[in-house]
């Protein structure tokens, strides 16, 4: 990331940093020329409206029961019955919702609250950065899915407490990200002149230097996104997120492990849906990666 001159108004205002608050659509627009990219947008997509229509299109109710349990394909259940009789294709498309929406939530948090440490840390320095960066050691010394489950068992299977714990699990890696990318920035001479403006701390953090830190940003926001998913659906799985009888891909899994020579379908759909949208946001994070270090146009040339 190229440092951009300071342009100094003659009224004495404070620099105006024109080039790296249009870092991040740059990066998008390269990223999005690639066809990895594109794929990845294309399986994300996908998935993601399958989750956003399914419900319009199941022909029952995710509770309703039509059939034995683990039956066949029949008319009613064109993909057969789960363990309890209800109808998979039904709880299918009614369980993509929580899963995405809770893996989206949870890493706006995790990154939005890593981002501002991590930017904090890097500005102050000193004391302020050691403390931080010493409490994010402590929290990255647990693993993300042992955090995520000690907080969920003890405060109980709460929406809230999941998307809070998974965003916690996130916001030191994110920290420690951020802070090395800004902690270049802060010495450049045009953050220094700001400085000395006497500009306030939340418009040298905010207006220069998280602009010259957004490719960075961006691309540990789709890694984080990747992971939330991953830990959602593992602590639907584990019986801590959403419970019975509401739909869960996790849950699914959960529900019908047992049966799964019996009727393989019941655990393969939410499976595979969970494979395809980790596959689709990592292609987009390697995408943008890419974008961001300049090996698209290295490629190009």
């Amino acid at each position: 990331m190229s440092a951009i001159a300071p342009e100094v108004e003659l009224a004495g205002t404070a620099p105006a940093v024109r080039g790296p608050q249009r870092q991040w659509i740059q990066t998008l627009r390269r990223s999005a020329r690639q066809t990895r990219t594109r794929v990845g947008i294309g399986i994300t997509g996908l998935v993601v409206l399958l989750a956003i229509f399914g419900p319009l299109l199941a022909p029952h109710s995710p509770t309703e029961f039509v059939g034995v349990p683990y039956g066949p394909e029949s008319a009613t259940a064109p993909l057969g019955t789960d363990g309890l009789g209800r109808d998979i294709l039904s709880r299918f498309l009614y369980g993509g919702r929580t899963v995405i929406g809770l893996s989206l939530i949870s890493t706006i948090v995790g990154v939005g609250l890593g981002a501002l440490i991590g930017l904090v840390a890097a500005h102050a320095r000193g004391i302020v950065d050691d403390v931080l960066m010493r409490g994010n050691d402590v929290l990255l010394a647990f693993p993300q899915i042992v955090l995520a489950l000690l907080l969920v068992s003890g405060g109980g299977a709460h929406l809230w407490l999941i998307v809070l714990t998974v965003g916690v699990g996130h916001a030191p890696r994110t920290a420690r990200i951020i802070r090395g990318a800004a902690s270049e920035v802060v010495e450049r001479d045009y953050i220094k002149a700001v400085e000395m403006l006497g500009e306030r701390r939340r418009r040298v953090l905010f207006k220069e230097i998280l602009p010259n830190v957004s490719s960075p940003l961006l691309v540990e926001f789709g890694l984080r996104l990747t992971y939330s998913i991953g830990i959602v659906a593992a602590v639907s799985f584990l019986g801590f997120g959403l419970q019975p009888p509401a739909a869960d891909w996790g849950l699914m899994i959960n529900e019908n492990r047992l049966g799964i020579t019996q009727q393989p379908m019941a655990v393969a759909l939410p499976v595979i849906a969970i494979g395809l949208l980790t596959v689709g946001t990592n292609l987009i994070t390697d995408g943008l990666a890419r974008a961001s270090i300049g090996i698209d146009r290295r490629e190009g040339a």
